[in-house]
């Protein structure tokens, strides 16, 4: 049987930044989802965070969920390959967006990821950030010296090591697993976890309705103060 998905999106380019270098796409009929991030203090991070959605939308990605995973993954890397080529014909040393990017079965749930954009995921009342951020702060985090939630207020928490376009040979960390009716997926840019911890997020997707909760989100990430681009997929399975 089919579990059934309903979504929301939403992005703003916030109350510091000029242009909008977040990138979303959502794929209900192929139950994609994928937030884009262009990195913050390099040029055309708006191109290459496009860049990577619209190669995942070109994707032939047929009815399989093994042949989505895998056509998500090359059009990632064919995405790495675009951005290097349009950064050496323009002459740029670097052009470069995070990803997260969800493909959803009737039973299971891939991600893959490169940055710091994140997934999370609300069941049963319970918030999961089930992707680890490649950047100078996450060794922190994991060594156990500090939290999630302190690592963004970290000098150093926008140093990030991985991106899509960066190096030629593209790292791409993968996260999967098993997925329940009622289960609330999360994918955000760092624009809205500058402003939203761990708790803020659970209250904040928990019990909101599926048609506001995006909006929600960004609105609390504007009202923190907005200084980066915010952009937010929620996920539902019915």
């Amino acid at each position: 049987m089919t579990r059934g998905t309903r979504y929301s999106a939403a992005s703003h380019v916030g109350h510091v930044r000029k242009v909008n270098e977040d990138a979303v796409l959502c794929l209900p009929e192929r139950r994609i989802w994928v937030v884009a991030d262009g990195m913050g203090g390099h040029l055309a991070g708006d191109y290459a965070s496009q860049a990577v959605v619209d190669s995942i939308a070109a994707a032939p990605v047929g009815d399989d969920p093994g042949d989505r995973m895998r056509e998500v993954r090359a059009a990632l890397l064919r995405a790495n390959d675009t951005i290097l080529a349009e950064a050496e014909a323009r002459g740029l040393g670097v052009i470069g967006a995070t990803v997260v990017a969800l493909v959803v079965s009737d039973d299971h749930f891939m991600a893959f990821w490169a940055g710091d954009s994140r997934l999370y995921r609300l069941r049963d009342g319970a918030l999961e950030m089930l992707t680890t951020d490649h950047s100078l702060v996450a060794a922190l985090v994991l060594s156990g010296q500090l939290s999630w939630d302190e690592a963004e207020a970290h000098p150093q928490s926008n140093t990030i090591t991985r991106a899509i376009g960066v190096a030629r040979e593209l790292e791409l960390d993968k996260v999967r697993g098993v997925t329940a009716a009622g289960d609330r997926f999360l994918l955000c840019s760092d624009g809205l976890t500058k402003y939203a911890g761990v708790a803020r997020l659970r209250s904040a997707l928990s019990g909101a309705p599926i048609e506001t909760v995006a909006r929600n989100l960004v609105q609390l990430a504007l009202d923190g103060g907005g200084a980066d681009n915010i952009s937010v997929i929620v996920v539902d399975l019915g």
